[in-house]
């Protein structure tokens, strides 16, 4: 393999890197979710 194949590795990379933060970014707002729904769950509860 030459030169060429470093730069579809690093766009490979990049494209990794929004996958994964976009992911992470999902998890984060999914969990908040979950957080507020057990907060209102438990006051109704009250």
């Amino acid at each position: 393999m030459g030169e060429t194949s470093g730069k579809a590795s690093q766009k490979r990379d990049e494209d990794r890197q929004d996958r994964l933060r976009s992911a992470l970014k999902a998890n984060l707002a999914r969990r908040k979710a979950q957080a507020q729904a057990r907060r209102d769950k438990a006051k109704d509860e009250e």
